[in-house]
């Protein structure tokens, strides 16, 4: 019932595993709003993830431009300037468009930023417009946000629930901090990741890592410990939000970075955290 004129389509997976029973539902999903898009509208469609390409192979009767990050030769294109995403250049069919310098870090910053200035470009904002605008984009809360730094130790706190997210995030964060430690904390608190359906796969989406922190929340359906041996580097969880502060606080040294992954408020870990590193709990 959206009825859009301008549809982007950046990624699609399997999430929500309360109310569709694998992909390919969440596919045929997507492919009803792809029907719905009027001939003279317009789909941007991200071209380097594999689920969105096999729903629009469905069928499509709509205009299609196409994001990549890897591909220079059709449609959008992203060429990082900084390995860490922080300033790229954006091309359209080979052209270049500027330079996108902003604060933001990570591969699905980029892949946002692309479908941002396209999708403005087909509402009748000139690519120049749009990409100077993104140079003053102030982050949005919970996507690789720093929530403080205390004795040169940074606590980050991102939204990111599910390996797909989890990979891109610590990759993005990688890349910025270079051969500096990062320490991974996650709560797997969505419906998904509390049932278990992420859970073969959880432990190689941490690989970025240098150690990882895992709560085990009481409606968690599955052992988290089971990670620990999946785990190429060392992997710790706990049952009690306030041990595993403790831990973190004990284990973090400065020049390190604490990333903090979770859907929700997470026992206010964050602050918590940035509290106990100040000793002043």
């Amino acid at each position: 019932h959206y009825q859009p004129r301008t549809l982007v389509i950046n990624n699609m997976e399997f999430d929500h595993a309360d109310i569709f029973d694998d992909l390919a539902a969440i596919q045929k999903q997507f492919h009803h709003l792809v029907r719905i898009v009027p001939s003279n509208g317009l789909i941007l469609a991200n071209q380097d993830e594999q689920h969105v390409q096999e729903t629009l192979e469905l069928g499509c009767w709509t205009p299609i431009e196409t994001t990549s990050l890897i591909d220079a030769k059709n449609g959008w294109f992203a060429e990082k300037i900084v390995a860490d995403g922080s300033q790229f250049r954006v091309f359209f069919k080979g052209e270049l468009q500027g330079v996108v310098d902003w604060q933001l870090i990570g591969d699905f910053n980029i892949e946002n930023a692309l479908m941002a200035i396209s999708a403005s470009r087909h509402v009748g904002v000139p690519s120049k417009v749009a990409i100077e605008a993104l140079t003053e984009y102030v982050n949005t809360k919970r996507r690789l946000e720093l929530r403080g730094k205390v004795n040169d130790i940074s606590v980050y706190d991102d939204f990111a629930h599910h390996p797909t997210a989890i990979t891109k995030t610590l990759a993005g964060l990688r890349a910025h901090v270079g051969n500096n430690k990062i320490l991974a904390v996650l709560e797997p608190r969505s419906n998904t990741m509390k049932a278990g359906v992420h859970k073969d796969t959880l432990a190689a989406s941490l690989t970025d890592a240098d150690q990882v922190f895992i709560f085990q929340g009481e409606q968690v359906q599955w052992s988290v410990d089971s990670l620990t041996a999946q785990c190429q580097q060392p992997c710790m969880v706990s049952d009690d939000i306030d041990e595993l502060i403790a831990t973190v606080a004990k284990v973090a040294k400065p020049s390190d970075h604490i990333l903090v992954m979770s859907n929700g408020g997470f026992g206010d870990f964050h602050q918590k955290l940035l509290t106990f590193l100040k000793g002043e709990f």
